[in-house]
């Protein structure tokens, strides 16, 4: 599932890359040490996607503007 640009700008207005990142990881880390529970797993595991679904088009979207960028001059 992408998300629309819409999506993505009122998203971006309440979280940058690097704090998606960071909540991402710490969903790992908590992840890799089993200290979440069980009845809190489906929250994190939906959180965790939609984190990295943020990430990557973020990703693809600055990909895009510095190709854009380049090609100008």
């Amino acid at each position: 599932m992408r998300f629309t640009q819409l999506e993505l700008n009122k998203m971006a207005k309440k979280m940058t890359y690097n704090s998606a990142y960071e909540e991402l990881q710490s969903i790992l880390m908590e992840l890799e040490n089993d200290s979440i529970k069980i009845d809190d797993l489906p929250k994190k595991v939906k959180r965790a996607g939609e984190l990295l679904r943020f990430c990557k088009e973020k990703l693809r979207n600055s990909e895009v503007e510095v190709m854009n960028l380049m090609n100008v001059e």
